[in-house]
């Protein structure tokens, strides 16, 4: 039986000749927030950011619901997925990160599509289900604070629709989440919502060793 592989940099550097298909637009904002203090660690990998776009192109999703925005590179790949009239909500709880974001949105010609809220997730999420937004999301990506997976989770559970994908990030969490000394409240939110998916019979769940760990969840 196979093994997975470790992607050292030249194995990285090999998958990103052959596969990854970044413009200028979305490199340029990669490298800028690469600058930003801890930036490289915050936005998605390129390869994560294609696959996102992937997933929603053929998936058919025409609504996308994103937590956690930070410069919007996620964002800018996903919208770019969706057909004209699609449209995509992306929340965060600051303006400052998605403002470096709303120039490369509009330089791509799909900030029409966007929209960005700011507040808590949990306070957006609670009040779209008050306002009759159950089942209305083809995808919904989490992307957040951690230590509220497990709320983001269940709230996305009610937004998605039937046959719709939740995408988790960050599952693996630095290793953290197989580490017995890391006891901080963000590595307990991911661990907590692992287990939630895991004994979930209301989804199908695939868990990929991608990047930081990314778990795919179909709502039945």
């Amino acid at each position: 039986m196979a093994n997975q592989l470790a992607a050292g940099p030249k194995l990285l550097e090999y998958v990103r000749e052959f596969s990854l298909r970044e413009d200028d637009i979305l490199r340029d904002l990669r490298q800028l927030t690469a600058e930003l203090p801890h930036g490289e660690a915050m936005q998605v990998m390129p390869e994560e950011g294609q696959f996102l776009a992937f997933l929603v192109a053929s998936a058919g999703v025409t609504d996308v619901l994103e937590l956690g925005t930070f410069t919007g590179y996620s964002t800018l790949c996903m919208a770019r997925a969706l057909p004209p009239h699609g449209r995509l909500i992306t929340c965060d709880i600051t303006e400052r990160w998605p403002e470096i974001g709303s120039d490369y949105w509009r330089r791509a010609g799909v900030s029409e599509r966007i929209e960005l809220r700011i507040g808590a997730a949990t306070d957006i999420l609670e009040k779209m289900l008050e306002d009759g937004c159950s089942d209305s999301f083809g995808l919904v990506f989490i992307d957040a604070d951690k230590a509220n997976y497990p709320q983001y989770y269940e709230l996305a559970l009610r937004l998605v629709r039937p046959g719709g994908l939740i995408v988790v990030d960050n599952t693996l969490f630095f290793g953290r989440v197989i580490d017995p000394l890391a006891d901080d409240a963000d590595t307990a939110g991911v661990r907590e919502v692992n287990a939630t998916i895991r004994d979930d019979r209301r989804v199908d769940v695939c868990m990929l060793p991608m990047a930081d760990g990314i778990t795919l969840v179909r709502r039945q």
